[in-house]
């Protein structure tokens, strides 16, 4: 009890938190701050233990077995107030899990990193093949998984998802006729988007049979089947030449050692004219490891890269790299109504699943949110040409695409919804 008392009265500051400890004391601590709600919480036998040993997977487990408990406040509230107090530009150490876990740590992403493709299929299964009641209930009616793209905070998700969508096709610069390849195609949603809005001819590929399912659905349902083809394939195993890539919050299970894999193969499927935009997350500094509570139980063999990574990646492919965007708040904005949208359908949540399901997805999405918020997760977005003339030379084609993307919005969230 002295240890964990001792860490909190380190790592709290701003905003006040209270603990109720499994022996029945309690204690007070930091200070009350209006940016920063108050929460109150209790352990059970063992928690502060866990905690100690490593704070991040020890709190998730703890919380998801019912050994913590938030009294006053939720497990978003607890986490917005202990990275506040241990933001990443502040470059604290309070958080920090002990030598013993960090090294646990590392040598789990080490191995869980070299995604190799009899590996790649189970661990997409792991995430993606999960009901597909439990993404209707968080996600936007077009099961956007990924970053949106918010032109005001205030926007709903679906004018946010719609606008991420117009943003990206909008950088592409498709032509009709051109043939687009969609790496990691999700439900559909992007590859949709992109046919109805160019013509072009479209081919999504996705690891998850049952994102596969709903995408050959979608299309069937559109009768665009024809020009929008879905497969069952890991990307080192497409071939072909497209004039454009695509692809979107898949390079986060890519890992490192496959980077190099991942770009040859981009350029060898790329026209000579081609053009790539590829969107991830990424670490606003040095590369790092996967935390163990995601290794675990969300993304295995998931890592997010530092730029530097990425780059490495297509270092000497003769690709040349011709835009980067960094999204620095978006995602934490698209995780809060994520977010939101789950707690507000816990009751069918937990129909799906259970009780420890459900904390361990609110974890997920509220932990998700605050690396945004506090931690140094960004979002890139990288424009990628094989050609130096394939593109104009200012970003004005970009704007002024996007704005006529934009225009018959409404009309598409209609659609979609």
């Amino acid at each position: 009890m002295a240890l964990i008392d001792g860490f909190f009265a380190r790592a709290v500051k701003r905003g006040q938190l209270v603990v109720y400890h499994a022996d029945g004391s309690s204690r007070s601590f930091g200070e009350p701050d209006p940016d920063i709600n108050p929460v109150t919480i209790r352990f059970g036998p063992g928690a502060a233990g866990a905690i100690m040993r490593d704070p991040a997977l020890g709190a998730a487990e703890a919380f998801m077995d019912g050994r913590l408990t938030i009294e006053q406040g939720d497990i978003l509230d607890l986490l917005v107030l202990m990275t506040s107090n241990n933001r990443w530009e502040d470059a604290t150490a309070a958080l920090d899990p002990k030598p013993l876990a960090r090294l646990a740590n590392a040598v789990a992403h080490r191995i869980g990193r070299y995604n190799m493709a009899r590996k790649a299929k189970r661990n997409v299964a792991h995430h993606y093949d999960l009901s597909r009641r439990l993404y209707d209930l968080f996600l936007d009616a077009d099961r956007q998984y990924s970053c949106a793209y918010y032109t005001d905070p205030a926007n709903p998700l679906e004018r946010a998802q719609l606008d991420k969508k117009a943003h990206i096709v909008a950088k592409l610069a498709i032509q009709p006729g051109m043939r687009v390849l969609d790496i990691g195609c999700g439900w559909g949603g992007m590859a949709l988007y992109i046919h109805e809005k160019t013509g072009a001819e479209v081919v999504g590929v996705t690891l998850s049979e049952e994102q596969l399912k709903v995408a050959r659905e979608r299309a069937a349902e559109r009768g665009v089947h024809g020009k929008v083809r879905f497969e069952l394939i890991d990307y080192r195993a497409v071939t072909g030449q497209f004039d454009r890539i695509v692809s979107v919050g898949m390079f986060e299970h890519v890992g490192t050692p496959q980077y190099r894999t991942f770009f040859r193969k981009v350029r060898e499927l790329l026209t000579p004219e081609g053009v790539m935009l590829l969107h991830t997350i990424g670490r606003a500094g040095a590369p790092g490891v996967t935390d163990a509570f995601t290794l675990k139980y969300i993304f295995p063999g998931g890592y997010i890269p530092a730029l530097s990574e990425i780059v490495r990646g297509y270092e000497g492919l003769r690709i040349f790299p011709t835009d980067v965007e960094v999204l620095r708040l978006h995602y934490a904005h698209t995780l809060k109504a994520w977010y939101d949208r789950t707690v507000a359908a816990k009751d069918e949540i937990v129909a799906l699943y259970d009780e420890r399901f459900f904390r361990m997805w609110t974890f997920y999405l509220a932990g998700s949110y605050v690396a945004f918020v506090n931690g140094g997760l960004v979002n890139y977005q990288l424009q990628l040409s094989r050609s130096r003339t394939a593109l104009p030379i200012t970003r004005d084609y970009m704007i002024e695409g996007e704005a006529a993307l934009r225009e018959d919005g409404p009309e598409l969230m209609r659609e979609a919804g």
